[in-house]
Order: structure tokens, then sequence, then C-alpha cells
């Protein structure tokens, strides 16, 4: 080995056992260049290392990973549904963590999912990157026929595109409503089918070819006036009834729903919020509003607390790694504070979004917006000084299109520190003297948009070792015109007239957080605690409650669902004997559902529908099962015109052990939405979410060490010299 290499070996091992911190000033050392991290750009030193086993596949690894799919295929028909990154087992990333590895295990590797339209048959391949020939294709598995996997992107395109295209369509709308301008006047909306009849299910194979057949029904809205080229008018005040189902693989239009109906009148008043035809609105507000906020401006002087080296971030104790892909978007790996574990992998998997109104077409109306789209598809390019304020650090990712060509999408995730108000405060009342210590928190977000709504996602850092995970839904109702029978009545029976003649259906949004827990180490046991009153024995004064805790053993006693009523929680205790050094009791964390918004119901849907059986996981707040590399989803890896099979109720049928296992907590929760007048047209944030709590993690308050502070920025909105509303002197 000659010196240089030996330098580099040594260099290497430094920056391997080294912090981010500790890494950040290795890395200055080294010659000042472009510094790729996967595909999360940022520019900076570069060390003389490989790149993490989790950082997202560049833009070169996928297009050498298509080619290699498609020398493999040879078939010029093949549409790329996917190239991700395989993530390494979960055992070869410990061991990875640790520095043992091999070079075998830490091989990076493409899960690339295909689809040939003129079969209508999917596949998986898996795609090894450090062959030295180059990238191989190593596996090679069509699937189940029939078996539909996520609508791109470009698929949604596709699907409006073909009922614009569809002469049954053209006339449909031409006779019934006047619209002779398909192309700028008429709106489809694209979602995936829910099979909710058998009669539904006869639509997912051709009857003369048996061939499968990929169903996207299209809802239809007018566009009235703006610059149609730029999409100005709000479309959802304009709903038409009729609703085409096309098919993807042959590119037609199978039927049109609703033709049975003598033509509605489409409402035509102007209902906006786009800053061009503010002006244009019927009723609702005309011109900008004058007594408008003063600036507020959010100045970091010294720059911002974290530091970032390629995906791994440093804040306050805080270390993680950012990921990102097509499906769940922003992903957080390995979280530790102060060096000591709290969570493996956090992210959002899946969400069932069903309407309440059996009226046809729409007993077909659920999305499952995860597996049906995917977040990281539908992720917005985030703007500065609108969707993130403050001093903002930005990760791009690479994607890929039909085509197997990259796809870079810049600022996709947002992070920034915010002031959180007080974190503690105590005044010793005896003689008036006051601790107080403000909040920071580190957050780390992402905001999605599918079709009609936007899903804004926050995952906020705490200086307590607190994990607060928040959703805030905001973007249009998706609308319809009241069926023939309310139109008689003029009422909605499944929802809320927004306005004159516009109905948004009352729906849920049932989300899904996998949690793969390791509160201080990988073994863990979880139980449930509950906060109850104590009967007549022991107490005479009828005033004592206290909490009742009960571990969770097996996959069958652990489906639960959260009680306010006795302040329900769940906690996730260490099971390699770490306890804690005050109370002796093991360490942990604590699971706390809606600690933001209001609580809310699982799944309203009856338990026979298809609804609740590909959406198990939304029918309790709470699943754990052992953690496996193979269970991601848990309505299966393929939803659009799924069933749920291979999902959450197929893994757990062995009702394993779960007790001081390498655990993972399903966590759903959600928002029931009865949509309200003050929804249209655009909607003002509703907030759900979690929080994870340390729960005798700690010796006592981890945040006791914060040094006191004064913000000699803050200024008097009024003169000294003047009396304040809460000045008692005469």
């Amino acid at each position: 080995m000659s010196r240089t290499d030996s330098f580099a070996t040594v260099q290497q091992h430094m920056f391997h056992h080294s912090s981010p911190r500790e890494q950040s000033l290795l890395i200055k050392a080294a010659p000042i260049t472009a510094y790729r991290a996967g595909s999360f750009f940022s520019t900076m030193p570069a060390p003389t290392i490989k790149c993490h086993p989790l950082d997202p596949l560049t833009a070169s690894e996928i297009k050498s990973t298509a080619s290699a799919v498609k020398k493999t295929l040879d078939d010029d028909n093949i549409r790329f549904v996917a190239i991700s990154l395989k993530e390494p087992r979960k055992v070869d990333l410990l061991a990875h963590d640790n520095n043992q590895s091999t070079n075998e295990s830490l091989e990076r590797r493409a899960e690339v999912i295909v689809l040939n339209p003129s079969t209508g048959i999917a596949s998986e391949l898996t795609v090894c990157l450090n062959n030295e020939a180059g990238a191989v294709v190593e596996s090679h598995t069509e699937l189940r026929s029939g078996v539909q996997p996520m609508l791109t992107p470009d698929d949604c395109d596709l699907a409006e595109a073909i009922a614009k295209a569809s002469p049954e369509v053209q006339a449909a709308v031409r006779e019934r409503y006047g619209i002779t301008d398909v192309e700028t006047q008429l709106v489809c909306d694209p979602w995936s089918v829910h099979l909710a009849s058998p009669e539904d299910e006869l639509l997912t194979f051709n009857p003369t070819t048996s061939k499968p057949q990929r169903l996207v029904q299209t809802f239809l809205y007018q566009r009235m006036q703006g610059s149609f080229e730029d999409k100005e008018d709000n479309h959802y005040a304009h709903p038409i009834d009729i609703t085409p189902v096309v098919d993807l693989n042959s590119q037609t239009c199978l039927r049109i729903d609703g033709m049975d109906r003598p033509p509605p009148k489409i409402p035509t008043a102007s209902v906006n919020y786009h800053r061009n035809l503010l002006h244009t609105n019927s009723y609702l507000e005309t011109v900008w509003r004058t007594d408008t906020v003063r600036k507020l401006d959010v100045v970091q002087p010294d720059g911002p607390s974290f530091e970032v080296t390629g995906n791994e971030v440093e804040w306050q104790g805080w270390t993680f790694r950012v990921g990102f892909n097509y499906r769940e978007g922003l992903v957080l790996h390995n979280l530790k504070y102060r060096n000591r574990k709290v969570v493996h992998r956090a992210s959002l998997v899946e969400m069932a979004v069903p309407y309440g109104d059996p009226h046809p077409p729409f007993q077909r109306k659920c999305a499952f917006d995860v597996g049906d789209y995917g977040l990281g598809y539908c992720a917005n390019s985030l703007e500065l000084g609108c969707d993130c304020l403050g001093h903002i650090y930005y990760f791009d990712t690479t994607l890929s299109n039909a085509a197997g060509e990259p796809v870079e999408k810049k600022k996709v995730v947002c992070m920034h520190e915010e002031d959180a108000g007080l974190l503690w405060k105590h005044v010793e009342y005896r003689n008036g003297h006051s601790e107080s210590r403000r909040a920071r928190e580190l957050i780390i977000s992402s905001i999605a948009t599918v079709v009609n709504y936007e899903y804004l996602f926050y995952w906020r850092l705490k200086q307590d070792g607190t994990i607060d995970f928040e959703i805030k839904l905001s973007g249009e109702l998706s609308t319809n015109l009241l069926s023939a029978e309310e139109e008689k009545t003029g009422k909605s029976t499944y929802g809320t007239i927004v306005a004159r003649g516009v109905n948004a259906q009352i729906h849920q949004h049932m989300f899904c957080a996998r949690l793969d827990m390791a509160v201080d180490g990988d073994i863990n046991t979880v139980s449930e605690v509950d906060v109850v009153a104590s009967g007549s024995h022991n107490n005479p004064y009828g005033n004592a409650f206290g909490p009742v805790e009960t571990t969770l053993t097996t996959e069958s006693g652990a489906s639960r669902t959260y009680d306010a009523t006795k302040a329900r929680s769940w906690k996730i205790s260490n099971a390699e004997g770490k306890t804690n050094p005050v109370n002796d009791k093991p360490v942990a964390y604590k699971l706390i559902p809606f600690s933001r918004g209001g609580s809310h119901p699982t799944l309203l849907t009856s338990p026979e529908s298809a609804v609740s059986k590909k959406g198990a996981f939304a029918n309790y707040h709470l699943f754990v099962t052992p953690h496996s590399d193979t269970e991601r989803f848990p309505a299966g890896e393929y939803t659009p015109q799924g069933n749920g099979s291979n999902g959450l109720p197929d893994w757990m049928a062995a009702n394993r052990s779960i007790e001081s296992k390498d655990v993972v907590l399903w966590h759903s929760f959600g928002v029931t939405h009865m949509p309200r007048v003050e929804d249209f047209p655009v909607m003002p944030c509703e907030t759900t979410g979690f929080m994870l709590k340390p729960d005798g993690f700690f010796a006592g308050n981890p945040a006791i060490d914060l040094p006191p502070d004064n913000n000699k920025a803050s200024k008097l909105a009024h003169s000294p010299s003047e009396k304040s509303c809460c000045d008692t002197t005469k």
C-alpha cells in the first residue's frame, strides 16, 4: 500500500468514526468540489468516501439502471413506474453503523417497477449498481396478472389526455353542456378506481382478450374564465355530473357513468382564490384587504444552529439522516439524541381517503394516496419566503419518469429552525425571581399535492428530546353536483353545499405512520398505559386515580384504539436491560396520539366494505409487529385496484410475539372531514398528528442546561411612558 493510499484509509476510518460535526471539520482538509450525497445536492468539500448506503439514487445511477432494464427486457413498449434505491437489509445497516459491513452488504441496488401496456403485466426488477461490468439486473419477477402498480404523474397526464381525446367524451360534453373546446374548458381529475362491488371488478379485465385493464376514473369540471393556459379558474366551482372511466393500457375510454341522467345545469358563479381572478368573484371578496399585517422577518444573523454533512444532520443533541423516495416522500433515518438511539426509521406509509356518498359512481371514490400516487412523485418544489420562512436549508432529489429518465426535483425538503414559545418556566413567588427558557425547534418538512389536496408534513425535533409529527391539510375540496334524488330538495345528504349547486362530500383522511423504534437499542417492548379511577378498595375518599400499564405481548393483542377518556398512550421501553437511574424502570418513550388537532375515530366505513378490508390498517389506531424488511406498506405493495392483500392483516395472521423484540409500530390517525362553507374555494389548514415523548429516558429535564437568554431584538409595541392595558396604577 502506498503512503497516499494509507493516508486515505486512515482518513476514511476517521471519517466513519466521527460525529457529523467532526466529519465537517475533516472534510475541510479535502479538495473543494461539488459533493452530491445521493441525489440531495449540497456544495461542500468532498471526502474520499463512498456515498452512504441510504443516499437516494443519483441521476447517473437512474440512467444506468434504466439502461440495464431495457437491455434485459428488450422491449420498447415498457413504461417505468419507479426506479428507486433498494434499501439494504436492516441487519446490514446496523453492521455498517458499527463499521462491521462487508463490501457485499453495502452494494448499492435499485428496485424497479415496469409495466408492459401491450400485455398489461407489471414486473419487479432488482439492479446491482456496483458490478464491475456496470449496472446488472439481478432478478426479474413478473407480477400476477391484474396487479396494478402506482399511478405515476405521467399516468395521470395520460388519463386526462385519453378522456379529452375520446370522441364519446367530446360528444357528451358538447351535447349536454355546450363545451366545444375540451383542451381549454374541460378538466379531468384522475382518480384510481376503488373496486367497491363485483360490477366494478368486471372492469379490471378486458372481456374479449382477458388482458388486465389499468383503470382511472376522471371526475369532470369546467373552466369558464381567466387564462386557460395558466389554468387560473377554480374549476371545482363548476362540477360536471358524468364520469369517464379510461384504460391506460389500451388508451381508450371504457365507459361514461351518469349518462342516464338528464343533464343538470353546471354552476356558473365565480368562486376564485387565484390572485388574477379575485376581482371576478360573484359573492366573495374581490379586492385585497387594506388592514394588512406588517412585516415580520425571521432573521438569524449568525446563521442556523444545525450542521449538515451530506444527508446527515446534527442539531442540539439530535443526529439523523434525511431520505426521500417516490412513494413515502420524506423519510427520517437513525434518529439519535445525544448519541442514544430513539427511532431507526420513520415515515408515512399509507393514507386511506374514503368518501361517504353512496350515490353512483361515488361508491368508487376512495383513494390510497401514498400507494396510488406516491408522496414523493407529488412533492412540491418549495418556495423561499412563502412555503418556508427563515434561514432555510433545502434538499433536492432525483426521481424518474415513464421513459426511465432522471427527473430532478428541486427543494422537496425544507429544514429550518423556529422559536416555539417557552420551553419551561418557573417564578419563585416569594421573591419574584423568574427562570425561563425559550424553545427552539428543528423542522424538517415536505408538501405534496395529490390532485386537489395539499398535505403538509412537519417533523419537529425539540430540545427536550420530543419528536412531534404534524400534518396540515389544505388545497381544494373535490366537489360534485347533487344526485338526481338530492336535487329535488336542494340539500346534500352526505356532504355540504359549499357554493350554490356545488356539493362537497364528507370523507376521511386516515394516515398510517410506520415507526421502526429503537429506544436506546433495537430490542423493545410496547405497553398500553391508561389512567383510570381506583375502585372503592383503598380509596375511601374517592379521589384516587392512576396509571394502569398492560404489556402487549402478541400481534393479535396489539390492535389498539385510542381512548381519550383514559388519557391512553403507548410506551415503548428498552428490553435490553437499560434502566433509568432515578426510578430503575426501563428507559422509554411514549406515543401520544392526536397531539395536534382533535381526536378522530377510526374508519367509519362498514366492516364488510371493500374500504375497510383494503384499509384494515385504519380500523385501529395502533398495530405492533416484529420487524421485517419485506413488511413495508400496510395496504400491500400495490394498492390501485387492489384488495389489501399482502398487507398488515396477512402479516399479523401468524400472531407473532412482540415482547422484547425489534418492533415496528403502525400508528393510524387522521381527520374526519365534514366540509364547511368556509373550506371553499381553498381550505384553511386542518391539523392532525402525534408525539413521541421521552418517558423515563433521561434522569431529569434534558433541557435544564439551556443557558439564559434575552432577545434584545424584541421591542415594545407601546411607549413605556403610556399605561398598558394591564396597568393597575391610578
